[in-house]
């Protein structure tokens, strides 16, 4: 049934590549290609100066930094002595972080040298008592990190680890509230692989070169590279390219697979403009993280000219559980869904009493998947109140149609209740973004004395185009229903947004709010 038998923690993935095919490429950066024979050594490495440093099974180590390629080193060094890599969001202000440092409480803190200073604050703004260590992830072999590697030992520190330990402890984006630490176990990642090698058409393979750009603080980012090397492809990892650095690293490293989140897509879809035979080397495009417009779908597919997938997941399900197949992608008939549930998952549509509701109906998603969680790091509370009834209750809101196929159509919280009719965000950002000129897009509901809410439109627009708050509600009327159209429209010069391609609802909220209620 497992692709590979022997592969029972994280750690086992370099030890396993490392016998079976020790000079094929595992990472990949602008200096060039690690083996898995290096990879499984300097994992070893990172382990021994951990153990080193007193490092036991449970404690955490905290990394702050952009992406960089010895960052699967540590994530393997550090599962091979049982203790969690905590990845930090390098985006957050200092309280955030200190938050999460208190929370987690990790007994060491690798951090970047770019970051050396927000590092420096943040501990001393906080109670915890931690080892901060730096690495210059620009000049891999200088720093403090980089000779205590060189001056490990190489041997395999051969630490019985239990599969159910957490290896990574992964804080949510922070959208709303505060972050909370999901526990993800090596048997959470490695449940997910066997899902995925269950489904006839996921075909990753020891030829594919995956290209890593989105951040690894990220459920997306980590979760999809240890999809491909868990199947002995090599990942290329980067640090926030823009659009056209993004297309040059596809020219010069040739990934055959590409993630991307839909905000990306469709950037670097307006930079390459006609010039589509960059993508040649590319035979399969994932995408997750947020909704993908229809209209940058379908653009995609006609440019980039190869399979798509789309998995929808989360960080408590340590990825993708559902897959729209790239078969599926060409009939074109179920483009606007997520697909249907990974074999082993189970999701159902469920009401706010917990009973599912028929084919056709909107309710919660809520999952059932040997990938999900453990649970949040210090918090039974919400950890009880989040698998209520054995399921995880996703906060996502959405229906199955007749053939079994999921339709995500918002967030419950963000559902638009207006004249005591339901409007999701996702119908009118569907429609917003199929008017000429929008270039990005967001729907959301404010406070209306007559309406109870109102909808309203926020539109990122190309600075060519002569869009007028009129033009586009009377565009959007043309495509749904009048209560669902936006009562006003908003243009900004950008969208706040999570490093996973997400929009912050609530902080597009406040900002217009802080603009004036009736500003456009």
């Amino acid at each position: 049934m497992w692709l590979h038998s022997e592969i029972r923690t994280l750690g086992d993935i370099p030890r396993h590549y490392a016998q079976t095919m020790p000079e094929s490429p595992a990472l990949i950066d602008a200096a060039g290609a690690d083996s898995w024979a290096r990879l499984d050594s300097r994992s070893n490495q990172v382990a021994r100066v951990m153990l080193d440093l007193g490092i036991t099974p449970g404690d955490r180590v905290a990394l702050l930094g952009k992406n960089f390629k010895q960052y699967f080193e540590v994530l393997f060094g550090v599962g091979k002595v049982s203790a969690s890599l905590v990845p930090l969001n390098w985006r957050l202000a200092k309280p955030e972080l200190v938050g999460i440092i208190n929370d987690a409480r990790p007994a060491v803190l690798l951090v970047d040298e770019e970051y050396a200073d927000t590092a420096a604050a943040v501990i001393a703004a906080s109670d915890t008592t931690c080892r901060v260590i730096g690495y210059d992830s620009a000049n891999p072999d200088r720093g403090e990190w980089a000779g205590l590697v060189a001056a490990a030992s190489d041997t395999d520190p051969g630490i019985e680890v239990n599969p159910w330990e957490t290896v990574v402890l992964m804080y949510t984006s922070g959208t709303t509230g505060l972050p909370k630490g999901v526990q993800l176990s090596h048997q959470n990642y490695l449940y997910l692989r066997l899902c995925e090698h269950l489904e006839p058409s996921f075909n990753y393979t020891a030829d594919d070169v995956m290209l890593t750009v989105m951040p690894l603080f990220h459920a997306m980012g980590v979760g999809l590279s240890l999809q491909a090397l868990y199947n002995g492809a090599a990942v290329a990892v980067y640090s926030m390219p823009t659009p056209a650095e993004l297309i040059e690293l596809i020219e010069r490293d040739r990934p055959t697979i590409l993630p991307l989140v839909p905000a990306v897509i469709q950037m670097m879809l307006e930079v390459a403009g006609e010039s589509t035979e960059v993508f040649a080397p590319v035979r399969v495009v994932v995408y997750a993280g947020a909704a993908m417009p229809m209209a940058v779908l379908q653009r995609a597919l006609k440019a980039m000219d190869c399979d798509f997938i789309q998995f929808y997941g989360s960080t408590e399900t340590a990825a993708g559980v559902t897959f729209l197949r790239p078969e599926q992608h060409r009939q074109g008939a179920k483009l606007e869904t997520c697909g249907s549930p990974l074999p082993l998952v189970e999701i159902k549509i469920a009401d706010p009493l917990g009973d599912e509701v028929p084919d056709g109906a909107v309710g919660e998603f809520l999952i059932r998947a040997p990938s999900l969680t453990t649970g949040y790091f210090n918090q039974p509370e919400l950890t009880a109140a989040a698998f209520a009834g054995g399921w995880y209750h996703s906060g996502d809101a959405g229906f199955r149609d007749e053939e079994g196929f999921l339709h995500l159509v918002d967030r419950v919280k963000d559902m638009i209740i207006t004249g005591g009719e339901n409007v999701y965000s996702t119908e009118v950002e569907n429609a917003l973004g199929q008017v000429d000129g929008v270039q990005m897009c967001a729907a959301v509901g404010l406070p209306d004395d007559k309406w109870g809410e109102r909808v309203v439109g926020v539109v990122v627009a190309d600075p060519s185009a002569a869009l007028t708050e009129a033009t586009v509600i009377a565009q959007c009327r043309e495509l749904i229903a009048g209560y669902k159209v936006p009562k006003e429209i908003r243009f900004l010069n950008e969208l706040p947004m999570t490093a996973s391609g997400k929009v912050m609802k609530n902080s597009l909220r406040e900002q217009i709010r802080a603009n004036g209620e009736g500003a456009s």
